[in-house]
């Protein structure tokens, strides 16, 4: 075999993480004994699956209806929904399990291994890819990707290695790195800026000192330009997450970029309660609750420490009682509790996960192949691609589903040839 040989394959998988190796196991799945290489630059394989749901895998989401998964990803929704038709959660969830992988559902809809541990997933899909016999190549990094006449793509990667494949998929990751960018650009595509989605708000505001770990349940989350979601809001050491907190950036990733992360936030810590209905819930109590202290009868649900702190706010003393309450403290208090305002001076990463909106424009995608409509023969997967779903397993799923997709697309290629 002539060393042209022994470096040409049939498949090209530049990326080894979850969309990668789905990818390789799809098409390997489909047309066996085919030549499948992966490529992976660091020195170990899947390595937002290790870290994923801290450290647990938050695999997918439990959402099965194409039109309601599609509403989860700010980018990429209308592209998505005939691929979630072909290949959704519940596919996902059976795929793992079918391979010895139990799945669990909590409460909000994400999907986790029982055994709560990452090692799982990775394990199962390592051993899907030795069982096909894909080859995969670690601490290798794609320097440069070039058409190779009307018969495949060059590939050249570190240590002088050159490659040869019929066909490639692109699934690095995204595009924070720069090769990510630079051979779709190469080709020709249109390539949309990164712009970090999926993190917490950093805010100093003695409000909320020493109230790390509280959490409140339903509370409305909103930016002055209209941004708005609903849901749990956490206090942290640095300011503010959760996921009502990490929806809102996740919608306004590019918007809030473009402010540096300098911003005002308003908090409806009673959800979708009014300013008139807690003054007249104010008033009902100076009857019900003569001789309680405000700063000792939390109303709304709201946690009593942060309540303590919102009337401190106000002015209000530890000692007065409902009917001593004026009407301008009244509708100070309320504004505290339905429109309390933030001052953003930045962001923090989402745990150890770092999700990115920004890739390949999708208009010059094929969803039913995922390959490229300028580049035949190259395809694209993941995070690459200009889409990014909200925290819950919904990125994942994407990875997944396009993933599964191209790889049943380069599978019947090869059959054809």
């Amino acid at each position: 075999m002539s060393e042209r040989d022994r470096n040409s394959y049939d498949l090209i998988v530049a990326g080894g993480g979850a969309a990668g190796f789905f990818a390789a196991i799809t098409c390997a799945e489909n047309s066996p004994c085919k030549r499948i290489l992966i490529l992976e630059k660091a020195n170990k394989v899947l390595g937002k699956v290790r870290i994923s749901g801290g450290g647990r895998c938050n695999v997918t989401n439990a959402c099965s209806d194409p039109r309601e998964l599609i509403d989860c990803y700010p980018r990429g929704s209308k592209q998505l929904l005939g691929p979630f038709y072909s290949w959704g959660t519940t596919d996902t969830m059976a795929w793992f399990e079918e391979r010895g992988v139990p799945l669990k559902t909590e409460a909000d809809g994400r999907v986790f291994p029982q055994s709560d541990d990452s090692q799982s997933i990775i394990d199962c899909l390592n051993h899907a890819v030795d069982k096909a016999g894909i080859r995969v190549k670690k601490s290798t990094e794609i320097e440069g990707v070039a058409k190779d006449g009307n018969k495949g793509f060059k590939i050249a990667a570190s240590g002088g290695n050159m490659m040869h494949a019929n066909h490639l998929i692109l699934t690095l990751g995204g595009i924070r790195n720069r090769i990510g960018s630079d051979i779709p650009s190469g080709f020709g595509h249109r390539v949309e800026p990164a712009a970090p989605s999926l993190f917490t708000f950093k805010i100093k505001d003695p409000r909320l000192n020493d109230l790390q770990g509280l959490s409140v349940q339903g509370a409305r989350v909103r930016t002055v330009s209209g941004l708005e979601t609903m849901g749990p809001v956490l206090v942290t050491h640095w300011g503010l997450s959760g996921p009502a907190i990490l929806r809102l950036s996740a919608w306004g990733a590019r918007e809030l970029q473009q402010l540096d992360y300098h911003f005002e936030v308003s908090i409806n810590w009673c959800g979708s309660i009014s300013a008139k209905e807690v003054i007249d819930r104010f008033k009902q109590l100076r009857t019900e609750s003569p001789r309680k202290s405000i700063g000792q009868d939390p109303q709304f649900n709201v946690p009593s420490r942060l309540w303590k702190r919102l009337v401190e706010a106000t002015g209000i003393a530890d000692n007065d009682q409902w009917p001593r309450l004026p009407r301008q403290t009244a509708e100070l208090l309320a504004d505290q509790l339905v429109d309390c305002r933030f001052q953003v001076r930045g962001k923090s990463m989402n745990k150890d996960e770092f999700v990115t909106c920004g890739g390949v424009h999708l208009d010059e995608v094929n969803f039913k192949t995922m390959e490229s409509r300028l580049v035949p023969g190259l395809h694209f997967a993941g995070e690459i691609l200009d889409i990014d779903g909200i925290t819950g397993g919904f990125n994942f799923q994407a990875a997944w589903t396009t993933a599964r997709i191209a790889g049943e697309a380069i599978s019947r290629s090869i059959l054809a040839t």
